[in-house]
């Protein structure tokens, strides 16, 4: 069963290791971009939320006198 399950009896294949390093090597790359696209979402969310902060609101502005 396990000759069968590793293909042949010389070990694993190297196609199969290379893949898998390679695909190892994808989903760190991910989830470093992950990590960078969480960290600018963040700082545009609090960036967004200091622009409101700071906005005039006219709609509840003073009268005019005239």
């Amino acid at each position: 069963m396990a000759k069968a399950l590793l293909g042949y009896v010389g070990g694993p294949d190297p196609r199969l290791l290379a893949e898998m390093r390679r695909l190892q090597q994808r989903v760190q790359d991910l989830e470093a971009e992950l990590v960078r696209m969480q960290a600018r979402n963040d700082a545009l969310t609090v960036a967004s939320h200091e622009e409101s902060l700071l906005s005039i609101d006219v709609t509840h502005g003073e009268p005019v006198l005239a």
